[in-house]
């Protein structure tokens, strides 16, 4: 009995150090013999650190002296007490905010979270060798929290780009990170799940879920395979009790680098419109419209003249495919559109009762409702309102005002938003029309930038 036992480990042995021995792999995984090294990922993060950088920002508080302070009106409607508001300016700074990867060294594009440079007046990076650098805006996509910055330097590294679609549940992988100006953390794990979406975290997920610690300052760092490789951009953590408890969230490399070529030939994302809604198909629909398919999402409305329109898809449809790529709830489908630009041709498997079919959709330009200011209000004659992108405040945009105009001449300008009128906070047209009377006078406030003032029109 004891002999078979010693057998059996020595052939489990054998059959190990044969594995090991086999596996080509860039960190080699060494047998554990008497003086041989132990395994380790050292070589492998020699080579990939020094394409994760820190990245810290400084942001500008300028508040002026209102002349509108002055203005016996405005002080009446307000019934603002005669003060003297003295002029102060504030530099705000605030230092390794985040971690950066440098995904392009010949041209010094740096990938990073947009919440790490969100609203920031200058961008610094620091490099592993201690190079700090100025960084220049190339763009951001709020919704998916991606953006990408330029740094001019020589003899950077980049990390090559794995392809993120090929990923499997227990691959292990490597988070790396440059936080609070501590220089490089590693963490290692394994890819827990994928494509986790509904988080409530961003306005587009697809994350890659692991229980590698990705910590405070780790945004915007890098998920690398052992093959040092790019899968994915660390963004976010699960911490309901306020600390690591082993789940991660990474934006996947394929759909951090879709953005990455937007980014840098647009300086945004431009999204286009399918023009349908569209839900969760639930045992319950699927038994009430008695289909034997259990997957996909039901669309539940169809905007007129809308490319999906056009399409031919209609209400009732379940949607299962979209560019040949399952689609398992609505989350996937606003996932798969919400990458796809203007002009691009989506492929869509659908079924219809339980007969399935196919179409193609052109992906269209999203409409924006716009309304002439002087439908509101004379004084706005030549102003025409708008409602502001999506990462931008809750309020009504002037997207256009004639230079010729009475809002020209007291200061209003093009991308001002009004976000409160006679003192009632509006955001979106329905709003300012319930609080703006023709027959008086008109105060508004308005964000411009990272100003807000307020304008009398009577």
């Amino acid at each position: 009995m004891h002999t078979k036992l010693i057998f059996s480990c020595l052939s489990l042995m054998l059959l190990n150090i044969g594995l090991f021995t086999s596996v080509k792999a860039y960190a080699t995984l060494p047998t554990i013999l008497n003086n041989q090294p132990l395994p380790s990922i050292a070589p492998m993060l020699e080579v990939t650190m020094p394409a994760v950088v820190n990245i810290s920002t400084s942001k500008n508080i300028q508040v002026m002296d209102n002349p509108l302070l002055r203005d016996p009106f405005f002080r009446n409607f307000f019934q603002i007490p005669d003060a003297q508001q003295q002029p102060q300016q504030q530099k705000q700074q605030k230092n390794s905010l985040g971690s950066g990867v440098i995904i392009d060294s010949g041209n010094g594009y740096v990938l990073t979270n947009n919440h790490v440079i969100d609203k920031a007046d200058k961008i610094m990076v620091t490099l592993k060798d201690g190079r700090q650098l100025d960084a220049k805006l190339i763009g951001t996509d709020p919704e998916a929290d991606v953006a990408v910055i330029q740094i001019s330097a020589d003899n950077l590294t980049a990390l090559p780009i794995a392809d993120s679609s090929q990923l499997r549940v227990g691959d292990f992988v490597v988070a790396i990170g440059n936080p609070f100006g501590l220089g490089q953390t590693v963490t290692s794990g394994i890819v827990s799940a994928l494509g986790r979406s509904g988080l409530g975290i961003e306005g587009y997920e697809d994350f890659i879920q692991t229980d590698a610690s990705i910590n405070p300052g780790n945004s915007g760092g890098a998920l690398v395979n052992l093959r040092g490789e790019f899968v994915g951009m660390n963004t976010a953590i699960l911490a309901p009790t306020g600390g690591n408890v082993g789940i991660g969230f990474a934006i996947p490399a394929n759909m951090t680098m879709t953005i990455k070529e937007s980014l840098v030939k647009h300086g945004e994302v431009r999204r286009g419109l399918l023009g349908v809604s569209t839900q969760d198909l639930t045992p319950e629909l699927a038994k009430a419209f008695n289909l034997q398919n259990q997957r996909g999402a039901v669309v539940s409305r169809i905007e007129g003249n809308s490319p999906a329109a056009r399409a031919g898809l209609e209400p009732g449809d379940i949607i299962v495919a979209v560019n040949a790529k399952q689609a398992k709830n609505s989350y996937d489908i606003r996932n798969m559109i919400g990458l796809l630009q203007i002009g691009d041709e989506v492929a869509l498997e659908y079924y219809r009762g339980n007969k399935k079919l196919t179409t193609t959709a052109v992906i269209g330009k999203p409409k924006r409702p716009t309304l002439d200011g002087e439908t509101l209000h004379p004084i706005l004659k030549g102003v025409q309102l708008s409602v502001p992108q999506k990462n931008q405040v809750e309020g009504v945009l002037l997207e256009k005002i004639d230079s010729r105009s009475y809002a020209w001449k007291t200061g209003l300008r093009s991308g001002d938003i009004i976000i409160s009128a006679n003192r009632y906070r509006v955001r979106n047209l329905e709003e300012l029309a319930q609080v703006v009377n023709p027959n008086s006078g008109l105060v508004i406030n308005i964000q411009r930038g990272e100003e807000a003032f307020f304008v009398v029109l009577r």
